[in-house]
């Protein structure tokens, strides 16, 4: 569908901006992120958005087997943040908390395929008071006030996005494509990885059918990024990339056990790069610990709107220029219902990862269906069933789970380790719990007898036993 665009308020947008350019220059004030500010005319903007891809997995990131060209260009040229973290390991709640600034328990989406609820604004609804003409590619995945939000939508990806800029005109452009790759089911995409080459996390069975799993896996990343490189050779034929912001991430991390749906690194730490060469020098990395909660502040600030009082983010627009600006001292998480009910929260700071049980302790994890379904989930399934697992394999089939998880980051990075018990760290696990509940409270979290959904899927393997999502019961 092909809304009109809203090219007057581009027009009075326009006619503003070089207005506050003007006085900006005159007043002289040396700030060191004056160029941003005296923009004679704002950005346009791409989000792209991987579905189900872990941050390792690119070889901007460090992983030097995959194949993703185009989107290590973009880091090279741009912006790379190191420690960036999404507020859920899940799907359509991730991105409904990116585009409204807010954590899942605060948007009333917090489950699995729960649409956001009518009367709240979301990023291209604000962008269109700025004169943003805005379209949206492929999956959305968070309901039909949300999506009406936007101008434009095609499920056709590269191949409609000329179609986008021609409609576009001489707006400012605002564009989110949400991929479906590299989302299970494997197999369709171009083979161009080998086996033999990936790399395999400690907590997942190093055989054949794993790798064949990650192979498929990283060729599904990769026929992304090419997806990428067609986009960007088209903002090159148009001579408009200069003034292109680009920003790339994930919403939530990998299809595979102990990562997606799970509240360890492995599930909400996503890349991020920032790619704007009118504005972002060459080859700069931002160390400081962010959260994806900070991407449509940050954006409205590049373009000079207000950020709302509710938004539970805040502006990061300094770090385009400083990338010596203070990070948060911490980041939060949630784990909520999907397939199977969960009530999780954690804490990362840059050493320690707080993960609380809050309910269901006395049954093991649930997995996600499209990962029960999986050859490597099978593998570690089949360990299990022969008692063969170890430590680190073993750990998602943990029953019962302790009600506080505390990790060691430096010295355990893949999280295997709980340590919550152990003299040296007790009384930090007692902290930094303490501090989880400051931000459950501050930020209204509900408790976990409320909003209760039953599961749908076997918790162990994510078999379904019901098509149905069950209702929610216990809405206060």
């Amino acid at each position: 569908m092909y809304l009109s665009s809203p090219k007057l308020l581009g027009i009075i947008f326009a006619g503003i901006s070089m207005m506050l350019g003007l006085m900006m220059s005159m007043s002289n004030t040396g700030d060191q992120n004056s160029k941003l500010e005296l923009q004679e005319e704002p950005p346009n903007i791409i989000v792209f958005v991987a579905d189900d891809a872990s941050v390792r997995d690119f070889g901007a990131y460090g992983n030097e087997a995959i194949k993703t060209p185009n989107i290590d260009q973009l880091a090279e040229r741009g912006l790379l943040f190191e420690n960036s973290f999404l507020t859920t390991p899940q799907c359509s709640p991730s991105r409904i908390s990116v585009l409204t600034s807010l954590y899942p328990h605060s948007t009333g989406a917090e489950d699995l395929h729960m649409p956001l609820p009518d009367g709240m604004k979301i990023l291209p609804g604000y962008l269109h008071e700025a004169g943003y003409f805005s379209g949206h590619m492929l999956k959305t995945h968070y309901g039909p006030h949300a999506d009406a939000q936007f101008d434009w939508y095609s499920e056709n990806l590269s191949e409609d996005f000329p179609e986008f800029l021609d409609e576009a005109s001489n707006d400012p452009f605002f564009l989110w494509v949400g991929f479906t790759d590299p989302h299970r089911d494997y197999g369709d995409a171009p083979r161009v990885h080998d086996s033999e080459n990936v790399i395999v996390p400690p907590f997942l069975v190093d055989d054949e059918e794993t790798r064949a799993d990650l192979a498929l896996y990283y060729d599904e990343i990769a026929r992304m990024d090419g997806q990428i490189g067609r986009f960007m050779e088209e903002l090159d034929r148009r001579n408009v990339v200069e003034n292109t912001l680009v920003v790339f991430f994930s919403d939530n991390g990998a299809p595979f056990p102990r990562e997606k749906g799970t509240l360890y690194d492995a599930g909400i730490q996503t890349p991020l790069i920032f790619h704007w060469p009118k504005e972002i020098n060459e080859g700069l990395q931002y160390n400081g610990l962010t959260s994806i909660l900070d991407l449509t502040p940050t954006l409205m600030d590049i373009v000079g709107l207000d950020v709302p009082d509710n938004m539970q983010g805040k502006s990061i627009k300094p770090v385009l220029n400083d990338t010596s600006y203070p990070g948060r001292e911490a980041v939060f998480s949630e784990r909520n219902w999907h397939d199977s009910d969960e009530h999780m929260r954690s804490m990362r700071t840059e050493r320690y990862k707080v993960i609380r049980n809050e309910a269901y302790t006395n049954l093991p994890h649930g997995t996600p269906a499209d990962i029960g379904g999986s050859p490597s989930f099978r593998s570690l399934y089949q360990l299990k069933q022969e008692g063969e697992l170890n430590h680190a394999q073993s750990r998602l089939f943990q029953v019962p789970r302790p009600r506080v998880e505390l990790y060691d980051l430096e010295k355990d990075p893949w999280e295997v380790n709980n340590v919550a018990a152990h003299p040296d760290y007790w009384q930090i696990a007692r902290e930094l719990s303490a501090q989880l509940d400051d931000w459950m409270e501050d930020t209204g979290d509900f408790p976990p007898h409320m909003r209760v959904r039953d599961d749908h899927t076997d918790r162990v393997t994510g078999v379904w036993f019901s098509n149905e999502i069950p209702p929610m019961r216990n809405v206060d």
